[in-house]
């Protein structure tokens, strides 16, 4: 069965202004998350902690991100995603500025963990990409993929500064209150994204097909590929990369005499990076082997942290560093997605995205947790670094086995 558009002001959500409005709600979202690290070192001195307990709260972020991520998207696939996102705003928000007050390890892990854990689960730069993949026409998807994971990216670049002038001028509970405020413009902008629709002959957005396949039935075709088993494995070495050094990089740093200015800049500068990276990544996806990407970009992520390890850490390599990661930052974002869109088509593409990106998320809970505990264990993180290259060798090697084809059924329809 095929849906109208029932708002009367459909006509205005082009493929232009889904694609502007989707890419304001990555950057926005990705900010406060992408800049925690700022945190860590005035929250625990504030309240007399080791860096495990704020680590275990931003763990816990990501793990209840990634576990709530699929449930999510299966909402989004089902009912669209813009009450998703508003919901998800609104407890991001919540989080942020109840986060402000928190003055235990328990409150700081419901807050910085549950809350903005859940929030980032119905507010990121997933839910934007999977709407991007059923909103907008199929020549514009893979540049939009792109484009949505830039500017999550471009949030990270604004949101590192910014965050470390506010944490100077306001502290750093005013500096979480002032994230929390503009997380609430997630809600207006969602209203873009309110029609699913799917392309006309003449490129524009006018209708929307649900999914023939229930959700129990999507979910038993994609694990039983192989190659979407193996996607969703390699995913998990992204997230521990990513949030080991979003969380642990500024007070590393700071243990090698940087300055957290230069820290600041330095995850910055990986958003700004990534911009380009990001970018590539989506016109590359469209025109070059999605496998091979995500093997070059594995492996080529293993060889940089392990060339950071050796080096000397001064304010150069720390900036160069977050230039070089940040090209390969998200990267790994638009061949998955693109990947998943393949194999499966855009019915689920939401859910099953939300699946490897579960994976990944767990990947960011031991990143973080273990940055954390082993800081404190051995009083160095040198054991966490030499486990991200390590893994970064072992994603290139299981991405390669991944075949890029639709599932039967879809191959079967085409024929």
């Amino acid at each position: 069965m095929m849906h109208a558009p029932t708002s009367p002001s459909a006509g205005w959500r082009t493929p232009a202004v889904i694609l502007f409005c989707g890419c304001l709600i990555a950057m926005i979202s990705f900010g406060p998350r992408s800049a925690m690290g700022l945190f860590m070192t005035p929250i625990s001195g504030t309240n007399g902690w080791g860096r495990d307990v704020f680590g275990l709260a931003i763990a816990l972020q990501n793990l209840v991100w990634g576990i709530g991520q699929p449930f999510a998207g299966a909402v989004a696939d089902r009912f669209g995603p813009m009450r998703v996102l508003m919901a998800g705003g609104l407890l991001y928000a919540v989080g942020l500025a109840l986060m402000a007050s928190s003055s235990t390890p328990l409150t700081m892990d419901l807050t910085a963990g549950v809350l903005i854990g859940l929030g980032l689960s119905g507010s990121s730069f997933n839910l934007v990409l999977g709407a991007f993949g059923k909103l907008l026409p199929t020549s514009w998807r893979p540049v939009a993929l792109g484009a949505g994971t830039a500017a999550g990216s471009f949030g990270q670049f604004l949101f590192a500064p910014l965050g470390i002038s506010l944490i100077n001028s306001f502290g750093w509970q005013g500096a979480l209150l002032i994230f929390a405020s503009l997380m609430l413009l997630i809600v207006p902008l969602s209203v873009a994204l309110a029609t699913r629709r799917t392309a006309s002959a003449d490129g524009s957005a006018v209708t929307y097909v649900p999914p023939s396949q229930s959700i129990k039935q999507a979910l038993r075709e994609a694990f039983a590929e192989r190659s979407y088993v193996l996607l969703v494995l390699g995913f998990f070495t992204c997230g521990f990369q990513l949030a080991f050094i979003t969380t642990h990089l500024p007070p590393y740093l700071a243990d090698k005499g940087i300055s957290a200015s230069i820290g600041a800049w330095t995850i910055a500068m990986i958003g700004l990076a990534n911009i380009v990276g990001s970018l590539s990544a989506g016109w590359l996806s469209g025109r070059r082997s999605k496998r091979l990407l995500l093997v070059w970009n594995y492996f080529a992520r293993g060889l940089l942290i392990t060339a950071f390890i050796l080096l000397p850490t001064t304010p150069a390599t720390s900036i160069a560093f977050g230039v070089l990661i940040g090209i390969l930052w998200l990267s790994t974002v638009p061949p998955t997605s693109g990947l998943v869109a393949l194999m499966f088509g855009t019915g689920y593409m939401t859910m099953l995205y939300g699946f490897a990106f579960f994976s990944h998320q767990v990947g960011a809970f031991f990143g973080v947790w273990l940055g954390g505990v082993l800081y404190e264990t051995t009083g160095s993180y040198d054991l966490v670094w030499w486990f991200a290259a390590a893994l970064g060798y072992a994603s290139a090697l299981i991405n390669l086995p991944i075949k890029e084809q639709p599932v039967a059924r879809l191959a079967g329809s085409a024929a």
